[in-house]
């Protein structure tokens, strides 16, 4: 088969890993790649939302499937295009990414259905906005309604933070149309993890929990980010809570999503959260999510052509996992989440046995030379047969790479 993945990030990158491992995977293309999956795929020059052209180099290259890793190509129908030309594409509809691309066609789809989330309302005007927040008090969460690369969401401790947010989503225009409508959230208290399935219709197909580290520093200290490392599976999720988010979010909300004319295909990711009165979604995101793939699709067993095509048929795929823990941790730029310097030189990157390499934001500079690309830069991770144990190579290998004040990491990642 001929093979593309859309995307540029780590998501991608242990995509095209999970690939290469299939017998029936001849050629691999990504689009538009980046340095680190130069060896292990053909690198396309086409952005990732450059629909036309990729639906016009699918057909030249005959490509038989195509995997999309970011939501912007999802939520401006690449789907939907692809399937028009008679290609197979693993994803949902741009009418189904709006569980993604619309907080607030999320959070109303929630209400409408009884799925567990924390209260809420939306505004587009920032004086009723503060008023709303003044009611409440803090602390409280501010979200962006639309897309803004992980950035739209806003923790505020203070109610001052929260008018911040407003200001800086209705008043100053910060996230452009994603952030001309506001959704503001009930603080929830709990441990989180992510739960991602196959799904296609009604059919669910659960995958291993994992969690994830959205605070840039130790402690989860910091901004919140895109996600600094995350571990798989998490110990501290019990049979009982596993069930419960399959059978109270997961199943119902693909069943709404039928309901509603907007019938899901792809991966769906469950942002979710363990409180006192028991699992609520956090979030919706419609595709694999980042950093969790990292340490979610070591641990997968099948084939995964053979999955995709096995749920887009109708057929129990019966996932098979390792007995086994992975330990993702992610090397960024110094300055991120904020603004970000590019063409840093990557320290050099030596083997280490038991570690796998992920390359987020890099890129060649016009001597071939490993330069960033990005705030998130690279990621180590580790399977073992214990978490403690991944987390000591993880940590081992990143001892190994010279980071000066270029680049940094959370030393904490798979801590429970």
């Amino acid at each position: 088969m001929n093979v593309l993945v859309i995307g540029c990030g780590g998501r991608e990158h242990m995509l095209v890993k999970k690939l290469k491992q299939s017998d029936r995977v001849a050629n691999i293309f990504v689009a538009p790649g980046n340095a680190g999956m130069q060896n292990e795929a053909t690198c396309v020059n086409i952005k990732a939302d450059e629909i036309e052209r990729l639906v016009q180099f699918a057909k030249q290259e005959a490509i038989d499937w195509t995997i999309v890793g970011p939501e912007l190509p999802l939520s401006k129908g690449i789907v939907d295009w692809f399937r028009a030309e008679g290609l197979k594409i693993f994803g949902p509809t741009k009418q189904a990414a709006l569980i993604e691309s619309s907080k607030d066609f999320s959070k109303k789809l929630m209400k409408k259905y009884q799925i567990p989330t924390a209260d809420f309302q939306t505004f587009t005007d920032s004086v009723k906005a503060k008023a709303y927040i003044k009611s409440k008090g803090a602390p409280i969460v501010v979200k962006a309604d639309g897309l803004a690369n992980g950035k739209g969401v806003v923790v505020a401790m203070t109610e001052q933070e929260a008018y911040q947010a407003i200001d800086e989503m209705l008043e100053s225009n910060r996230f452009g149309e994603a952030g001309a409508q506001v959704v503001i959230e009930e603080f929830l208290i709990g441990k989180e993890f992510s739960l991602f399935a196959f799904v296609e219709g009604e059919a669910v197909y659960p995958m291993i929990p994992a969690r994830d580290y959205k605070r840039a520093y130790d402690g989860d200290q910091g901004p919140n980010t895109g996600g600094m490392g995350a571990y798989a599976p998490v110990p501290d999720v019990s049979q009982a809570d596993y069930d419960f988010a399959v059978n109270a979010v997961l199943k119902p909300v693909a069943k709404a999503m039928v309901e509603e004319g907007r019938a899901y295909t792809g991966v769906l990711y469950a942002g979710l959260i363990q409180t006192k009165e028991g699992i609520k979604v956090i979030e919706f995101n419609a595709r694999f999510g980042d950093p969790e793939t990292q340490v979610v699709l070591p641990l997968l067993e099948n084939d995964l052509i053979d999955v995709i095509e096995a749920v887009t048929s109708g057929v129990d795929p019966k996932l098979k996992w390792r007995d086994a823990y992975a330990v993702g941790a992610v090397i960024a730029e110094s300055g991120y989440p904020h603004a970000c310097r590019k063409g840093l030189f990557v320290p050099e990157l030596c083997e280490m046995d038991d570690v796998y390499l992920i390359h987020a934001g890099t890129t060649l500079n016009c001597h071939a030379q490993l330069v960033s690309n990005g705030g998130r830069v690279l990621l180590a991770g580790s399977v073992q047969k214990t978490l403690a144990e991944a987390n000591e190579k993880v940590y081992q290998y990143l001892q190994t790479i010279e980071k000066a004040d270029k680049f940094y990491y959370r030393t904490d990642i798979g801590v429970v």
